[in-house]
């Protein structure tokens, strides 16, 4: 008897060590993907993680990186679910890629503080400096830039660049966060929050492969089709464009210092030519689905005339529009000479990548909620937008600095990551600065979607006028940089 009691006082204090030790426990995942045996059971179904994310790319690997490198989250169990393949870059390759992303300060900064900007630069990207967006149904402008030049406004970054940093930065942290790679989702099952007894109190997970897991919380990064987010039948508001667009690689005529983002307003739709190095260029021309096949059946010299063409003809032009223009910018030079910006002439393409040119449709979603009971979306699964403004990263990348930000405060707090409140909290803050950006983007397409006199020169008004208001044009690129 005495020995059963010894027993059970060692079992004791043996379990409270445990306890007063259990932040500092820390997940060690072995080379077969298992956990130790005091964290789980050795066939590894069930397993119940803290944080699962679903779904890779840029949004989803830097969540992981985020929360896995986050002071008060590194005791937590994470789990990456990437349906693709590992992308492993060894060596930068010489050919660009055509999907690129306008990566904003304020997202370098996100990609900086979890080491992954670093390897970014280390590979391949181009800062620039000025961005200038003018019409083509008349002679209106407006130009963006920072402290006079002196300051980056964003990078134009290969999306495979961003992804393979990320990479290499989650196998840097493979033991506090584990990555499946091609797994897919087949079935997601949501706890009832409701009801006092539960027989699944955390969100399970099962795939392809049979594999079970569950999850205090589930992050939703799988993308503008999001699965989680359509089994958990969330309102989203969302219309096609009926455009596509158009991406390609460009080399330019001659090497330029390359530092100007160029965007000019088609009725068609908007062009923009990005940069990339001195000697090539990032294209995304938007325009009807006709055009863009038409576009892609072109052969190289004509392909190459119809985007000089598109940058530099003056076809579309109303003498009628021009007159008033012309004479509206007369009295704000009268009134302001000092302000507004000198035009320049973006540079003239000579040929393409070789099999570089490539179409997808575009479309504006945006989910009625962003979170529910132990779930939040993230990315293109909550809001996707038109690529004119270039903001489509950098909102998802926005969510993960602001979900994180909250975890991390929930986790210092002791609270249940998967609660509702602070989850509601994530929704609100990123809604709040997601919405007005989403309506923006949207009024822009579809004020420029036109070549209709009175539209035409209601916007050459007012793109005039907003570019002679530097304080005006400040906020602009501030609300954008973040």
């Amino acid at each position: 008897m005495l020995n059963i009691t010894r027993a059970r006082i060692a079992l004791n204090g043996v379990g409270r060590c445990l306890f007063a030790e259990k932040h500092r426990i820390a997940v060690k995942i072995v080379s077969r993907g298992r956990v130790c045996a005091a964290h789980g059971n050795d066939s590894g179904k069930n397993e119940v993680y803290d944080i699962i994310i679903s779904g890779g790319g840029i949004v989803g690997s830097a969540m992981a990186c985020s929360v896995g490198m986050d002071p008060n989250l590194m005791g937590k169990k994470v789990l990456l679910l990437e349906a693709g393949n590992k992308k492993v870059m060894d060596k930068v390759p010489d050919s660009y890629s055509t999907r690129v992303s306008s990566i904003s300060p304020g997202s370098a900064t996100l990609l900086n503080g979890i080491d992954a900007w670093e390897h970014i630069t280390n590979m391949r990207c181009k800062p620039y400096k000025k961005m200038q967006v003018w019409d083509a149904c008349s002679d209106a402008l407006i130009t963006f830039d920072k402290d006079n030049l002196e300051e980056e406004m964003a990078y134009i970054v290969e999306n495979d660049m961003v992804v393979a940093a990320l990479t290499k930065q989650l196998d840097g942290l493979s033991d506090i966060v584990q990555v499946k790679y091609r797994s897919k989702v087949v079935k997601y099952t949501w706890p009832m929050p409701h009801k006092a007894v539960s027989s699944i109190p955390w969100v399970q997970v099962t795939l392809a492969s049979g594999e079970t897991f569950q999850t205090k919380l589930l992050i939703g990064a799988d993308g503008p089709n999001s699965m989680v987010r359509r089994k958990l039948r969330i309102p989203t508001v969302k219309w096609n464009y009926n455009q596509s667009a158009v991406v390609a690689v460009l080399h330019l005529s001659e090497p330029t210092e390359n530092n100007v983002a160029w965007q000019r307003f088609l009725p068609t739709g908007p062009i923009a030519m990005l940069p990339l190095s001195d000697t090539k260029s990032s294209l995304v021309w938007s325009t009807s689905h006709h055009l863009a096949e038409e576009l892609l059946e072109l052969d190289e010299e004509c392909f190459v005339d119809a985007i000089n063409s598109a940058f530099w003809s003056n076809e579309n032009q109303s003498e009628l529009v021009e007159t008033a223009g012309s004479l509206f910018r007369s009295a704000l030079s009268a009134i302001m000479p000092s302000a507004g910006s000198p035009r320049q002439l973006p540079p003239s393409v000579a040929g393409i990548g070789p099999k570089s040119r490539v179409m997808f449709p575009l479309s504006m979603g945006h989910a009625s909620e962003y979170v529910r009971h132990r779930v939040a979306l993230i990315g293109d699964a909550a809001h996707r937008v038109h690529p004119l403004a270039g903001q489509g990263a950098n909102l998802g990348l926005g969510d993960v600095a602001c979900l994180t930000q909250l975890l991390s405060q929930a986790a210092f707090n002791g609270k249940d990551l998967g609660a509702i409140q602070h989850l509601l909290e994530y929704e609100t803050e990123r809604q709040r600065h997601n919405l007005p950006m989403m309506a923006a983007i949207d009024l822009m397409k579809r004020l420029y979607s036109t070549d209709a006199a009175p539209v035409v020169l209601l916007r050459t008004l007012g793109l005039q006028a907003t570019n002679v208001l530097p304080s005006l044009k400040e906020q602009i690129t501030a609300f954008a940089s973040k």
